[in-house]
């Protein structure tokens, strides 16, 4: 019968062989164990040592029972419920404020060009006299018919293209007027133009319309004026005749007159030393009244102007008006009716309108060369 005398491992409490030196299971050394004869049994209970692999095992079937026992008991209750939790998830929507879009800008259709006039040069006739007639310029005759720039190559018969002038633009509807724009529009009102020698003092003194009011309705914040400026005369504004019934100044009564020669656009030459300007009748006037001619030379740059006064229905332009250069000059001239209201520190008639203005015409005439002097030796 073999020994059965056996060492116990104090680390896991297997027993193992007396002679043996290490635990079989956890490896930790008996070098001093005691075996079985060794221990002295004394007065207690006896002690149940367990393999480790044992013990594991008891405690894998102790839970596997305890589960057994819990899922019977959920099972029974049916509180036991094969159900799937979905979370929620809830979307925050957040609100991007959408900006109206701005309705897209038409775009003009463009307007077809019109057909250019076809225009039979005359004898006589320039570049500068057809440009004036037709109210262009020179260059755009150039251009359209392809022609050298001095425009020196015309010949009686020669077809031109004139193309139409500029159109001009019209104007919106006026809006209602309040009540002091419908009282300044109501105002009776003349247009005059400072002639030479004239001031705010002899003007309102002409018109019996006080400086004050002048200044106001043409914007001036000085009583200075020049020659050529045009003024708004506010007649409305002219003080009471003196008496007891005081009697309104009546509107000029005359209507336009009718200009007749030259014709529009008219040419004289070098040879010319003299134009004749005619116009049409208006009526009988007064002994105080005139007609009023005034020609400006467009060319000149500053605006040569002569102004004139006659009770006859022509005026003949003298030849010491005419341009000092052989190059031709484009006039422009005016007739309108006036009356002397007046006489200036000088003695000189003051006029006031008293009728509409013409029509503008003009014409073109060649200027006489300067003649130079020869030096005396």
């Amino acid at each position: 019968m073999a020994n059965d005398n056996k060492k116990i491992c104090p680390t896991c409490g297997t027993r193992v062989k007396e002679d043996a030196e290490r635990c079989l299971v956890c490896g930790g050394s008996l070098t001093g164990t005691k075996t079985d004869a060794q221990v002295v049994s004394g007065g207690k209970m006896p002690e149940i040592t367990l393999g480790l692999p044992i013990a594991i095992g008891l405690v894998v079937l102790f839970l596997a029972v305890g589960a057994g026992m819990v899922y019977l008991a959920l099972s029974q209750t049916g509180a036991m419920a094969d159900t799937t939790i979905t979370p929620t998830l809830t979307e925050t929507v957040t609100t991007t404020p959408t900006s109206t879009p701005e309705p897209p800008t038409p775009t003009p259709s463009p307007m077809p060009s019109p057909t250019p006039l076809t225009y039979v040069v005359a004898q006589n006739d320039s570049c500068l006299a057809i440009a004036a007639r037709f109210e262009v310029s020179i260059k755009s005759i150039v251009l359209m018919n392809n022609i050298p720039a001095s425009c020196d190559t015309l010949f009686e018969g020669q077809e031109l293209k004139i193309p139409h002038p500029t159109p001009t633009a019209t104007s919106f509807p006026t809006a209602t007027l309040s009540g002091i724009e419908a009282t300044i529009a109501a105002c009776d009102k003349v247009s005059y133009e400072v002639g030479e020698g004239d001031t705010l003092g002899s003007i309102s003194l002409n018109y019996n319309v006080p400086e004050e009011a002048i200044k106001s309705y043409n914007g001036m914040v000085s009583n200075t004026v020049y020659e050529s400026l045009t003024l708004i005369i506010p007649l409305c504004e002219r003080a009471a005749t003196p008496g007891p019934t005081p009697t309104p100044t009546p509107p000029p009564p005359y209507p336009a007159p009718n200009l007749l020669l030259p014709a529009d656009g008219g040419v004289f030459s070098l040879s010319d030393n003299q134009v004749t300007l005619q116009w049409s009748s208006v009526g009988l006037i007064n002994t105080n009244e005139a007609y009023r001619i005034t020609i400006m030379d467009l060319t000149e740059g500053t605006g040569r102007k002569l102004v004139d006064y006659v009770e006859d229905t022509k005026f003949i332009v003298p030849g010491s008006f005419r341009a000092s250069e052989d190059s031709p000059h484009i006039y422009r001239w005016t007739i309108s009716t006036v009356r002397q209201v007046d006489v200036d520190e000088n003695g000189s008639p003051i006029w006031e309108d008293a009728g509409s203005l013409s029509e503008a015409r003009v014409f073109t005439w060649t200027g006489q060369a300067a003649v130079e002097s020869t030096p005396t030796p």
